[in-house]
């Protein structure tokens, strides 16, 4: 995915980050996407909820069809991603919209997901235990993951990038040093990159990136270091006391977490993301649109 920054408007987006514009683009309706004319056109969301589907081979989706329920798990702290509004109870975020398209594509209204929020160290064994049918939330394809459990996409491309405070002489990953204290979420991909590429710089590890930027703001460390597209939505909060510096220094390649096994609903998931770009798109737009981050959407990787 090819992608520009603009950081210099930040400040601007700020609001805009988070509200979101509801738009609708049509797309074939095996996709989800909804057709002229159609209902959900003035529901203020680019999908429907698919109608007589029915998967050959997923233990998921047959667990889901016997239950009524489904069970999506996904971050609640970061920003135009995965957000939990602790006042009106309202989730947002792309990743959020992914995992409700999902939904749609299974036949299931997305308004009855039963969302859980998972730590990222966490998030495999939720899935091998079968506590959810899926994940959506920032989870970093990895060969290591893929020994426990399967991955559909990736839907998103990012990087790995530096929060800092507004007023930090840190430029890039090449400023971090020994007297430079770097947090991030422990069992995550950034933190492991910091350990492995970067010995000598000191860390300090919590259950969610909002711990760590609090420390931020709080002096208590000199950057917060995860995926830029997280990161962004922390600055876009708080301009004035946050900001992003320097150039992604890894690539991170976002898939759906599911039952190591079920690669029925793997292809699956994979075919929605394939064929329905429109819709991809317009998540993309309502959530992130304003950001700075341009996007497009990534190619899915074969299954197995």
């Amino acid at each position: 995915m090819r992608r520009t920054r603009t950081l210099a408007g930040i400040g601007i987006a700020a609001v805009a980050l988070l509200a979101l514009t509801a738009c609708n683009s049509g797309t074939p309706s095996s996709s989800g996407a909804p057709e002229d004319g159609g209902e959900e056109e003035t529901s203020g969301t680019p999908w429907t909820v698919l109608e007589d589907v029915s998967i050959d081979g997923s233990p998921t989706f047959d667990r889901i069809s016997s239950s009524g329920t489904i069970k999506v798990g996904v971050k609640e702290d970061q920003p135009g991603l995965g957000y939990l509004d602790p006042v009106t109870g309202d989730r947002t975020g792309f990743d959020v919209d992914i995992a409700r398209w999902m939904a749609a594509s299974l036949g299931v209204d997305p308004e009855t997901i039963e969302f859980t929020a998972i730590a990222s160290a966490n998030r495999e064994q939720a899935i091998v235990n079968g506590d959810i049918d899926y994940y959506v939330g920032t989870y970093s394809i990895t060969d290591k993951r893929k020994e426990q459990i399967a991955f559909a996409g990736p839907y998103f491309l990012t990087g790995q990038g530096l929060l800092v405070g507004a007023d930090s002489d840190i430029e890039s990953v090449d400023d971090l040093n020994d007297s430079t204290t770097v947090c991030s979420v422990t069992g995550s991909t950034p933190i492991q990159n910091i350990n492995t590429n970067y010995p000598d710089v000191p860390t300090k590890e919590y259950d969610t990136y909002s711990k760590c930027v609090e420390d931020l703001k709080n002096g208590q460390v000199d950057a917060v270091t995860t995926d830029e597209a997280i990161l962004i939505g922390y600055a876009a909060q708080d301009p004035e006391k946050l900001k992003v510096v320097g150039e992604p220094f890894s690539e991170e390649r976002y898939g759906i977490g599911l039952a190591k096994g079920d690669d029925a609903l793997a292809e699956y998931f994979n075919t929605q993301l394939t064929d329905g770009g429109d819709i991809w798109q317009q998540i993309f737009d309502n959530n992130l649109g304003a950001s700075g981050v341009k996007a497009t959407q990534p190619e899915v990787d074969p299954i197995g």
